[in-house]
Protein backbone atom coordinates (compact mmCIF):
# COMPACT_ATOMS: atom_id res chain seq x y z
CA UNK A 1 0.00 0.00 0.00
CA UNK A 2 1.60 3.39 -1.04
CA UNK A 3 1.59 6.18 1.64
CA UNK A 4 -1.03 8.70 -0.10
CA UNK A 5 -3.51 5.28 1.03
CA UNK A 6 -2.70 5.05 4.14
CA UNK A 7 -2.82 8.25 5.27
CA UNK A 8 -6.05 7.72 4.12
CA UNK A 9 -7.11 4.79 6.61
CA UNK A 10 -5.07 6.33 9.08
CA UNK A 11 -7.45 10.24 8.39
CA UNK A 12 -10.88 8.01 8.41
CA UNK A 13 -9.97 6.40 12.05
CA UNK A 14 -8.77 9.62 13.53
CA UNK A 15 -11.08 10.83 16.17
CA UNK A 16 -11.43 14.09 14.86
CA UNK A 17 -12.81 12.68 11.59
CA UNK A 18 -15.16 10.74 13.31
CA UNK A 19 -16.67 12.86 15.58
CA UNK A 20 -17.17 15.11 12.99
CA UNK A 21 -19.63 12.54 11.03
CA UNK A 22 -21.45 11.33 13.73
CA UNK A 23 -22.46 14.78 14.25
CA UNK A 24 -23.53 14.39 10.74
CA UNK A 25 -25.68 11.20 10.77
CA UNK A 26 -27.14 12.73 13.96
CA UNK A 27 -28.92 15.34 11.45
CA UNK A 28 -32.16 14.90 9.67
CA UNK A 29 -32.18 12.79 6.58
CA UNK A 30 -33.46 15.12 3.55
CA UNK A 31 -32.88 12.85 0.75
CA UNK A 32 -33.26 9.04 0.65
CA UNK A 33 -32.66 7.28 -2.67
CA UNK A 34 -34.11 3.92 -3.07
CA UNK A 35 -32.55 1.24 -4.83
CA UNK A 36 -32.91 3.96 -7.82
CA UNK A 37 -33.22 2.44 -11.24
CA UNK A 38 -33.37 3.56 -14.54
CA UNK A 39 -33.48 1.63 -18.16
CA UNK A 40 -33.58 3.88 -21.30
CA UNK A 41 -35.90 2.26 -23.81
CA UNK A 42 -33.83 1.12 -26.81
CA UNK A 43 -34.69 -0.66 -30.41
CA UNK A 44 -35.93 -4.49 -30.37
CA UNK A 45 -37.34 -4.50 -27.05
CA UNK A 46 -33.76 -3.77 -25.59
CA UNK A 47 -33.24 -1.14 -23.15
CA UNK A 48 -30.22 0.56 -21.81
CA UNK A 49 -29.61 0.56 -18.16
CA UNK A 50 -28.30 3.87 -17.24
CA UNK A 51 -28.40 3.29 -13.36
CA UNK A 52 -28.32 0.22 -10.97
CA UNK A 53 -30.54 0.27 -7.77
CA UNK A 54 -28.49 3.45 -6.42
CA UNK A 55 -29.44 4.01 -2.80
CA UNK A 56 -27.67 6.67 -0.36
CA UNK A 57 -28.95 9.03 2.14
CA UNK A 58 -27.98 13.22 2.55
CA UNK A 59 -28.42 15.01 6.17
CA UNK A 60 -29.63 18.60 6.07
CA UNK A 61 -26.95 20.88 5.62
CA UNK A 62 -24.14 18.51 3.95
CA UNK A 63 -22.85 19.33 1.00
CA UNK A 64 -22.35 15.84 -1.56
CA UNK A 65 -20.08 15.21 -4.38
CA UNK A 66 -21.24 12.92 -6.84
CA UNK A 67 -18.10 12.39 -8.78
CA UNK A 68 -17.67 9.75 -11.67
CA UNK A 69 -16.73 9.36 -15.71
CA UNK A 70 -18.61 10.97 -18.30
CA UNK A 71 -21.54 8.26 -19.48
CA UNK A 72 -21.93 7.11 -15.43
CA UNK A 73 -25.33 8.82 -15.27
CA UNK A 74 -24.40 11.39 -13.49
CA UNK A 75 -27.14 13.80 -14.85
CA UNK A 76 -29.74 11.16 -15.24
CA UNK A 77 -29.62 10.67 -11.41
CA UNK A 78 -30.26 14.26 -10.52
CA UNK A 79 -32.17 14.90 -13.20
CA UNK A 80 -34.22 12.38 -11.35
CA UNK A 81 -33.48 13.89 -8.45
CA UNK A 82 -34.83 17.55 -9.42
CA UNK A 83 -38.10 15.68 -10.87
CA UNK A 84 -37.11 15.77 -14.66
CA UNK A 85 -37.23 12.88 -14.59
CA UNK A 86 -38.70 9.64 -13.56
CA UNK A 87 -37.05 6.80 -12.08
CA UNK A 88 -38.12 3.06 -14.17
CA UNK A 89 -37.72 1.12 -10.39
CA UNK A 90 -36.70 2.67 -6.80
CA UNK A 91 -37.89 6.04 -5.23
CA UNK A 92 -36.46 9.34 -4.60
CA UNK A 93 -38.19 10.58 -1.08
CA UNK A 94 -37.41 14.55 0.20
CA UNK A 95 -38.24 14.88 3.77
CA UNK A 96 -39.95 11.38 3.34
CA UNK A 97 -42.51 12.67 0.94
CA UNK A 98 -42.35 10.98 -2.83
CA UNK A 99 -40.80 12.89 -5.51
CA UNK A 100 -43.30 12.73 -8.44
CA UNK A 101 -42.07 16.02 -10.42
CA UNK A 102 -40.62 19.47 -10.22
CA UNK A 103 -40.78 21.38 -6.71
CA UNK A 104 -39.70 24.91 -4.78
CA UNK A 105 -38.37 22.31 -2.19
CA UNK A 106 -35.47 21.67 -4.99
CA UNK A 107 -33.41 24.44 -6.77
CA UNK A 108 -31.35 23.30 -9.89
CA UNK A 109 -27.86 25.06 -11.19
CA UNK A 110 -27.28 23.71 -14.81
CA UNK A 111 -23.65 24.23 -16.37
CA UNK A 112 -25.33 26.33 -19.00
CA UNK A 113 -26.17 29.62 -18.29
CA UNK A 114 -30.22 29.22 -17.52
CA UNK A 115 -30.44 33.04 -17.23
CA UNK A 116 -33.83 34.84 -19.20
CA UNK A 117 -31.69 37.33 -21.32
CA UNK A 118 -34.39 39.90 -21.61
CA UNK A 119 -34.62 40.19 -17.56
CA UNK A 120 -32.45 41.88 -15.79
CA UNK A 121 -29.96 40.25 -12.86
CA UNK A 122 -32.58 41.59 -10.12
CA UNK A 123 -35.84 40.35 -12.39
CA UNK A 124 -34.22 36.64 -13.15
CA UNK A 125 -34.17 36.72 -9.58
CA UNK A 126 -37.05 37.84 -8.63
CA UNK A 127 -39.18 35.42 -11.43
CA UNK A 128 -39.21 32.76 -9.08
CA UNK A 129 -41.01 34.60 -6.59
CA UNK A 130 -43.44 36.51 -8.59
CA UNK A 131 -44.28 33.21 -9.63
CA UNK A 132 -45.09 31.43 -6.47
CA UNK A 133 -47.73 34.36 -6.00
CA UNK A 134 -45.64 36.99 -3.81
CA UNK A 135 -46.02 40.75 -4.19
CA UNK A 136 -44.01 42.34 -6.75
CA UNK A 137 -42.33 44.87 -3.77
CA UNK A 138 -41.66 41.78 -1.55
CA UNK A 139 -40.08 39.75 -4.62
CA UNK A 140 -37.94 42.70 -5.22
CA UNK A 141 -37.07 43.24 -1.66
CA UNK A 142 -36.09 39.20 -1.57
CA UNK A 143 -34.44 39.53 -4.63
CA UNK A 144 -32.08 41.90 -3.56
CA UNK A 145 -30.89 40.36 -0.11
CA UNK A 146 -30.24 37.44 -2.03
CA UNK A 147 -28.12 39.38 -5.00
CA UNK A 148 -26.32 40.70 -2.28
CA UNK A 149 -25.62 37.33 -0.56
CA UNK A 150 -23.78 36.49 -3.81
CA UNK A 151 -21.91 39.58 -4.23
CA UNK A 152 -23.70 41.09 -6.93
CA UNK A 153 -25.39 44.22 -5.76
CA UNK A 154 -23.81 46.66 -8.20
CA UNK A 155 -25.09 44.65 -10.85
CA UNK A 156 -28.64 43.74 -9.96
CA UNK A 157 -29.90 46.59 -13.22
CA UNK A 158 -27.26 44.80 -15.69
CA UNK A 159 -28.31 41.98 -18.24
CA UNK A 160 -27.03 38.88 -18.61
CA UNK A 161 -25.02 39.46 -21.77
CA UNK A 162 -23.14 42.11 -19.75
CA UNK A 163 -22.03 39.53 -16.80
CA UNK A 164 -19.01 37.25 -17.16
CA UNK A 165 -19.57 33.79 -17.18
CA UNK A 166 -18.65 33.57 -13.06
CA UNK A 167 -21.33 36.48 -12.67
CA UNK A 168 -23.94 34.41 -14.47
CA UNK A 169 -23.88 31.54 -12.22
CA UNK A 170 -23.76 33.65 -9.21
CA UNK A 171 -27.15 34.57 -10.15
CA UNK A 172 -28.11 31.50 -11.12
CA UNK A 173 -27.91 30.65 -7.59
CA UNK A 174 -29.01 33.22 -6.24
CA UNK A 175 -32.23 32.80 -8.28
CA UNK A 176 -32.20 29.01 -7.31
CA UNK A 177 -32.04 29.61 -3.37
CA UNK A 178 -34.72 32.67 -3.56
CA UNK A 179 -37.42 29.91 -3.52
CA UNK A 180 -35.90 28.89 -0.20
CA UNK A 181 -35.59 25.48 -1.52
CA UNK A 182 -35.03 22.43 0.80
CA UNK A 183 -31.96 20.68 -1.62
CA UNK A 184 -29.71 22.65 -3.99
CA UNK A 185 -28.92 20.16 -7.12
CA UNK A 186 -25.71 21.31 -9.35
CA UNK A 187 -25.16 19.81 -12.64
CA UNK A 188 -21.53 20.66 -13.24
CA UNK A 189 -22.26 24.35 -12.81
CA UNK A 190 -18.58 25.61 -13.20
CA UNK A 191 -17.72 22.50 -15.74
CA UNK A 192 -18.14 25.82 -18.81
CA UNK A 193 -15.46 28.36 -16.31
CA UNK A 194 -11.87 28.97 -16.90
CA UNK A 195 -9.44 27.83 -14.59
CA UNK A 196 -9.33 30.82 -12.38
CA UNK A 197 -12.94 31.43 -12.89
CA UNK A 198 -14.02 28.44 -11.68
CA UNK A 199 -11.55 27.95 -8.41
CA UNK A 200 -12.95 31.54 -7.53
CA UNK A 201 -16.47 29.97 -8.28
CA UNK A 202 -15.96 26.96 -5.64
CA UNK A 203 -14.60 29.37 -2.89
CA UNK A 204 -18.22 31.52 -3.21
CA UNK A 205 -20.08 28.36 -3.01
CA UNK A 206 -18.67 27.82 0.22
CA UNK A 207 -18.87 30.96 1.34
CA UNK A 208 -23.12 30.73 0.38
CA UNK A 209 -23.66 27.87 1.64
CA UNK A 210 -22.11 28.36 5.02
CA UNK A 211 -24.83 31.17 5.66
CA UNK A 212 -27.84 29.31 4.10
CA UNK A 213 -29.83 26.27 5.52
CA UNK A 214 -29.42 24.37 1.84
CA UNK A 215 -28.84 21.17 1.43
CA UNK A 216 -26.65 20.69 -1.81
CA UNK A 217 -25.60 17.91 -4.21
CA UNK A 218 -23.36 18.48 -6.82
CA UNK A 219 -22.35 16.64 -9.84
CA UNK A 220 -18.83 17.10 -10.96
CA UNK A 221 -16.40 14.86 -13.27
CA UNK A 222 -13.74 17.00 -11.74
CA UNK A 223 -11.26 14.75 -8.65
CA UNK A 224 -9.78 18.28 -6.95
CA UNK A 225 -13.59 19.92 -6.40
CA UNK A 226 -14.98 17.16 -5.12
CA UNK A 227 -12.51 16.45 -2.51
CA UNK A 228 -12.48 20.75 -1.92
CA UNK A 229 -16.40 21.06 -1.56
CA UNK A 230 -17.83 17.68 -0.12
CA UNK A 231 -18.77 16.49 2.89
CA UNK A 232 -18.89 13.26 1.29
CA UNK A 233 -18.60 11.83 -2.44
CA UNK A 234 -20.58 9.58 -4.20
CA UNK A 235 -18.38 7.72 -6.62
CA UNK A 236 -20.32 6.42 -9.37
CA UNK A 237 -19.19 3.08 -11.88
CA UNK A 238 -20.31 3.32 -15.53
CA UNK A 239 -21.57 0.75 -17.89
CA UNK A 240 -24.35 0.75 -15.81
CA UNK A 241 -23.94 3.35 -13.65
CA UNK A 242 -23.85 1.68 -9.92
CA UNK A 243 -22.25 3.19 -6.13
CA UNK A 244 -18.46 2.24 -6.63
CA UNK A 245 -17.95 4.01 -2.79
CA UNK A 246 -19.77 6.77 -0.61
CA UNK A 247 -16.56 8.61 1.18
CA UNK A 248 -16.57 10.87 3.93
CA UNK A 249 -13.83 13.40 3.29
CA UNK A 250 -11.57 13.64 5.85
CA UNK A 251 -10.02 17.09 5.22
CA UNK A 252 -10.96 19.20 7.45
CA UNK A 253 -13.18 22.27 7.31
CA UNK A 254 -12.59 25.63 7.12
CA UNK A 255 -11.09 24.51 3.43
CA UNK A 256 -8.67 26.67 1.22
CA UNK A 257 -6.56 26.06 -1.96
CA UNK A 258 -3.25 25.74 -0.21
CA UNK A 259 -4.59 22.31 1.09
CA UNK A 260 -4.47 21.20 -2.03
CA UNK A 261 -0.91 20.09 -1.17
CA UNK A 262 -1.58 18.24 2.42
CA UNK A 263 -1.28 14.99 2.91
CA UNK A 264 -5.09 14.76 3.75
CA UNK A 265 -5.72 16.00 0.53
CA UNK A 266 -3.52 14.61 -2.01
CA UNK A 267 -4.38 10.78 0.18
CA UNK A 268 -8.26 11.13 -0.86
CA UNK A 269 -7.40 12.21 -4.10
CA UNK A 270 -5.11 9.51 -4.80
CA UNK A 271 -7.75 7.40 -3.72
CA UNK A 272 -10.80 8.70 -5.73
CA UNK A 273 -8.35 8.49 -8.84
CA UNK A 274 -7.51 4.86 -7.97
CA UNK A 275 -11.60 4.41 -8.17
CA UNK A 276 -12.28 6.32 -11.34
CA UNK A 277 -9.48 5.14 -13.16
CA UNK A 278 -8.55 1.55 -11.87
CA UNK A 279 -4.83 0.52 -12.30
CA UNK A 280 -4.44 -1.66 -15.43
CA UNK A 281 -7.67 0.57 -17.23
CA UNK A 282 -6.57 1.64 -20.61
CA UNK A 283 -6.72 5.10 -20.23
CA UNK A 284 -5.53 5.92 -23.83
CA UNK A 285 -7.19 5.36 -26.95
CA UNK A 286 -5.07 5.06 -30.33
CA UNK A 287 -6.09 6.61 -33.15
CA UNK A 288 -5.81 5.03 -36.61
CA UNK A 289 -2.48 6.93 -38.44
CA UNK A 290 -3.56 8.57 -41.59
CA UNK A 291 -1.22 10.82 -42.67
CA UNK A 292 -2.22 14.08 -44.54
CA UNK A 293 0.55 15.54 -45.15
CA UNK A 294 4.18 15.55 -46.42
CA UNK A 295 6.64 16.11 -43.57
CA UNK A 296 10.68 16.45 -43.19
CA UNK A 297 10.52 14.76 -39.91
CA UNK A 298 8.60 13.31 -37.14
CA UNK A 299 7.87 14.10 -34.09
CA UNK A 300 6.96 12.16 -31.20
Amino acid sequence: MNETAMNLDYLRQDPAVAERFAKLHRRPVVLDVDKLTKIFPGGHGEGHLALDKISFQVHRREFVCVLGQSGCGKSTLVRILAGLDFPTHGEVRLDGTPVRGPGPDRGMVFQGYTLFPWLTVKKNVMFGLKVTGKPAHLAESEAREWIALVGLSKFEDAYPHQLSGGMKQRVAIARALANGPRILLMDEPFGALDAQTRAQMQSYLMQIWKQVDVTIVFITHDLDEAAYLADRILVLGAHPGHIQEYIENPVPRPRSPDQFRDPPFLALREHLDHLIHPPGEKKEEKLPITRMTVVGDDVE
